[in-house]
């Protein structure tokens, strides 16, 4: 299922995504997050956090820099200022 999800995401990256100006209020952008969310947290966990995240990605978010947490949660990241080094999940 994961390996799916990130087929999807990366068709979305490669195909859709450039028709659109750049728009996203957070570093990395919301794509990527959920993609580095997959690898790191599994298929179920990393796809609520990519909504959760892309729900709040709107033009009245405060943005900034926001990488996948290490541990599980769906609120923003404000803990890390530098990308964590992760330890990926298997597929």
């Amino acid at each position: 299922m994961q390996k799916f999800f990130i087929f999807l995401i990366k068709g979305y990256q490669r195909f859709i995504s450039p028709l659109f100006p750049p728009s996203c209020r957070y570093y990395p952008t919301c794509s990527s997050y959920m993609l580095e969310a997959l690898k790191v947290h599994g298929a179920f966990k990393g796809m609520l956090m990519g909504i959760s995240r892309i729900l709040r990605c709107h033009p009245f978010a405060k943005g900034g820099i926001d990488y996948v947490p290490k541990d599980f949660s769906l609120r923003k990241n404000r803990v890390d200022k530098k990308r964590p080094i992760y330890v990926y999940k298997k597929h």
